[in-house]
């Protein structure tokens, strides 16, 4: 017994040498394991070599890889820099003074331009001629000094521009409205009238130097409205002066102007001296047999049959 435990120390069995003995695996088990560790790391190679050969992940789930800017809608950046107005929008922002004065500007300094622009803009109308004489009007009359004579040398001192102003705006405006630029002579006609009415109401002064405006603006509307009576004349053989009251217009304006107006007089009795019987258009009385003129007999349906009227119409 004593032998036994008096062992020596180098014969006892270490734990760890007992365990590196006994938990020694077989051969059989060390390759088993070797080739199954080979069989999962070939696996993994080539999984993470070809990932879309996977069953199990359709190709439509695979994420895909995008930059920030991609999936952010690009914004646009607003050009900032400085520059002029487009004409358009440039001309929205003039009135029509400044208008006027920029194309006026503009035909000066390219006066090829002339032929396109007049081409180009509409016709004037006789209201737009008469609301732009009525408007040289009402300047010539706050003109006017206060107090004092109206008609003084002084008073014409203060108004002379703008007398000038409309009567040089009277004749530019009446060849436009003649024929043969004018192929209306009832256009032609009503302008006159309305000229003439606004001569009528030019001022008058103590100085025949300054009152001989008003007359050459007499002599030169007279004669326009004989050249529209001569024209007039030609087409239908006046019937369109007597149906619309020429006569009588033209015989009140030589009337108002003292007789200023003698040419355009002169030319209406040679025009239809073979309708009013040779009198003076608009006066009756001058005819024939019973004193009537041939405009008043054909009026009253008594042309060519003496005094026994012509009934027209149903009895």
């Amino acid at each position: 017994m004593t032998s036994i435990l008096a062992t020596p120390s180098h014969f006892r069995r270490s734990p760890t040498r007992s365990l590196g003995v006994f938990n020694t695996p077989s051969p059989s088990m060390t390759g088993s394991r070797k080739r199954k560790a080979d069989d999962e790391g070939d696996n993994d190679m080539r999984m993470s070599a070809s990932p879309l050969s996977s069953p199990s992940i359709p190709n439509q789930s695979l994420p895909t890889h995008h930059s920030s800017s991609s999936r952010t809608p690009k914004r646009l950046r607003t050009n900032l820099i400085g520059r002029p107005l487009s004409v358009p929008r440039l001309l929205e922002t003039l009135d029509l003074a400044e208008t006027r004065t920029l194309l006026r500007q503009i035909v000066e300094r390219h006066p090829e331009m002339t032929q396109s622009v007049v081409s180009l803009a509409p016709r004037p109308s006789v209201s737009s001629v008469v609301s732009i004489l009525h408007n040289y009007e009402a300047e010539l009359r706050k003109a006017f000094p206060f107090g004092g004579s109206q008609s003084s040398d002084y008073a014409y001192n203060r108004v002379r521009q703008p007398l000038m102003q409309l009567l040089d705006a009277l004749k530019d405006y009446t060849p436009h409205f003649l024929p043969p630029n004018e192929p209306q002579t009832s256009t032609s006609l009503n302008y006159l009238d309305h000229a003439t009415e606004v001569i009528h109401r030019l001022p008058e002064w103590d100085s025949f130097a300054h009152s001989r405006h008003k007359a050459e603006a007499y002599e030169e509307v007279a004669k326009a409205w004989a050249v529209v009576v001569r024209e007039a004349a030609k087409r239908g053989g006046g019937i369109q002066l007597l149906n619309g009251g020429w006569d009588q217009k033209i015989a009140r304006h030589n009337e108002m102007s003292g007789g200023k107006m003698e040419d355009a007089v002169n030319e209406l009795k040679s025009s239809l001296g073979w309708m009013s019987g040779g009198g003076f258009p608009g006066q009756l009385g001058a005819g024939q047999g019973d004193g009537m003129s041939i405009r008043q007999q054909l009026l009253n349906g008594t042309y060519g049959l003496g005094s026994s009227p012509v009934r027209v119409g149903p009895w």
